[in-house]
This record gives structure tokens, sequence and C-alpha cells, in this order.
């Protein structure tokens, strides 16, 4: 999933000084480790991020390190390792100690790559417990003026009568909105050519350019284009409505069936004691019941991602099965 930094930038400024219910108590009465010997966390903990400072996964790190840090009463870090579409950071976080004190940001990304790569040295579903969600939000499509359309049927009617002459740009071979175009193409049954590029931005500017017609990415990063009136706004992907564009349907209400929204959460070691998951989990939950985080993500298109570690297990299976099929129908690899 690809989230703008701006858009996380705005949220993290609004939620430094939120106030929130604290579940540290908690923390002193029943979550241990090792046997019950010693109360966690007992030392600092790390949140592992596997893209570069300043991107939208760490940014959300830096907000879950503030909302720790107080209640639990040690410093969190985060540490980016970077390469490999976040498989590098994946695979420390599977070789640390089960203990709670090392943690990963964990995405649609990561259900992504489970699929898209030949070879990972871990599997996600075995190798990571899932501790909580926090955050999903849809993507928009959104066409260039030059494209004589102004409705997703219209989209798919124009693409059948023009065969391969649409271009779909995207962030990359595998990224988040090259998947969203690839199943609106085997959904609606339509061919147009996937233009990657290294990275949503680049592909935006060539949109504008005139060199790719149509596109999936998030709301934050086309708004602007969009007020401007250099893009034409489309659809939202979400299964319903957004609160902040109630005028813009979804896909779905022209295609039946079709659904992306991107997520980010936190995953610990496999076989993490589930005492000290469900201290994470519902310190995470705290924080997602503010009302100046709720109105916030809702502004911005999000939606906050609460729930139980089980819940977020669900979605993280049900994501992975998802975009495995794509992946497969597609022929998409990254080797």
């Amino acid at each position: 999933m690809t989230i703008n930094r701006r858009t996380f930038s705005a949220l993290l400024a609004g939620a430094v000084a939120a106030p929130r219910v604290s579940f540290a108590q908690a923390k002193v009465n029943s979550a241990f480790y090792s046997g019950g010997a010693q109360a966690y966390p007992a030392k600092p903990v790390r949140i592992i991020v596997g893209f570069t400072p300043g991107g939208p996964t760490d940014i959300l790190a830096r907000l879950i390190r503030q909302w720790f840090s107080e209640p639990l009463g040690q410093s969190f870090l985060i540490e980016n390792r970077t390469g490999g579409g976040g498989n590098i950071a994946t695979e420390t976080v599977v070789k640390a100690p089960a203990d709670g004190h090392t943690l990963l940001m964990v995405g649609s990304t990561n259900a992504i790559n489970s699929t898209l790569y030949d070879k990972l040295n871990f599997d996600l579903d075995r190798d990571i417990a899932p501790v909580a969600g926090i955050i999903h939000t849809p993507m928009v499509m959104v066409v260039s003026p030059s494209v004589p359309v102004k409705t997703v049927a219209e989209f798919i009617a124009y693409a059948k009568t023009n065969p391969n002459k649409l271009n779909m740009g995207s962030g990359g071979i595998g990224s988040g909105n090259h998947l969203a175009g690839e199943l609106f193409k085997m959904i609606a049954g339509i061919n147009m050519l996937h233009v990657p590029y290294r990275g949503a931005a680049p592909a935006l500017a060539d949109m504008l350019g005139g060199q790719v017609q149509v596109i999936f990415t998030t709301l934050a990063s086309a708004i602007e284009y969009i007020k401007a009136g250099k893009l034409r706004l489309l659809a939202v992907t979400s299964s319903t409505r957004l609160p902040v564009l109630p005028e813009v349907p979804t896909a779905g209400e022209s295609l039946p069936g079709y659904e992306v929204s991107y997520w980010l959460g936190l995953g610990a070691p496999k076989n993490t004691p589930t005492e000290i998951i469900n201290v994470l989990n519902k310190e995470i939950n705290a924080a997602l019941i503010d009302s100046k985080i709720v109105a916030r993500l809702s502004d911005l298109g999000g939606t906050v991602l609460d729930g139980s570690p089980a819940d977020f297990g669900k979605l993280i299976a049900e994501d992975t099965e998802k975009w495995g099929k794509v992946i497969r129908a597609a022929n998409i690899r990254v080797r």
C-alpha cells in the first residue's frame, strides 16, 4: 500500500498531543514473558520499518512510538531496514527473539510480496504474528482529461472499443497501484498497457504530460491535480463512498466485486507471548478511539483499522489470498 507522506505528516502533527486511555496498569498486572519472570517491556523496543525515513510507513511508525512510550515506560526506537520491497525488514523481525522487543510495521506490501517473490526466507503467515491493524485507506481512479469519459462505466466502454490504447501508470511492478489496476482489468475484461515507474510520483508526472491516461493512486497524492482540473476523478476504490467525497461513486457501483483498500499495522515474531501481543493491541486500540485521530483520518480519506490480533490476522490472510490470485492470473513476478 502506498500512503502519501503529507497525509501522515498531517496526521502526526495532529495526534501528538491527543489524550488517550492507558492500559499500562494492565501491562503491569498481566503481561509477562519468559515464564512470568519479568514485566514487559523490560528494555527499549525496536520497530522495524522496511522503507526509507520520512516515508508514510516510517511516519506511522514514529506515531506509534509516541503512543507507546509513555504508558509502557520504555523507549520505542525506529529502525529502517530498506530493500527488497520490505522483505529485508520482515526477515529481520522473523529472526529476532520472540519477546516483544522487536516489532514490524506490516502492510499490504507484505501480503503482496508473499506471492510476488519466488523465493523468500520466511513465510508471512507462519513467521509473523499479527498484533494490530492501524489504518486502511482506499485509492482513487483518475484519468487524464484527454480521455473522453466521466464515469467508470464510460471508461470501461471506451477501453473495450480502444483495446491497448490506454496506458496505465503505476509505481512499479507489483506495487499497490499496479495490482489495483490489474484487478480492475480482470473484472472489467479490458486491456490496458501497464507502464511501471519508480514510484507513483513520476507516474503522475507523466500522466500530467499526456504519456499515461489512467492511474490508481492515493487521494492525497492526486487531490491538488484534481482540484486544478489537471486530472479527472472517476471513483474511489473502497466498498463504500468516502465521507469526505460523498458525491464520488465507488468503482464497485459500476463494476460489482471491485474493491481495493490498503492497510498498515503492527506484527511481531511468531511465538511472541500472547500477553505481550495483547498489551500492544490494547494500547493501539486505545489510541485509535481518540476522536481527533478518527476525524483526521476521515478527512484525509483513511479509516482506523482497530480490532483484535485475530481480526488483523484474518485481514492479512484474506489479502494475501486476494493478491496472490491477481498476481498469478496476470503472471506478475519480481525475481
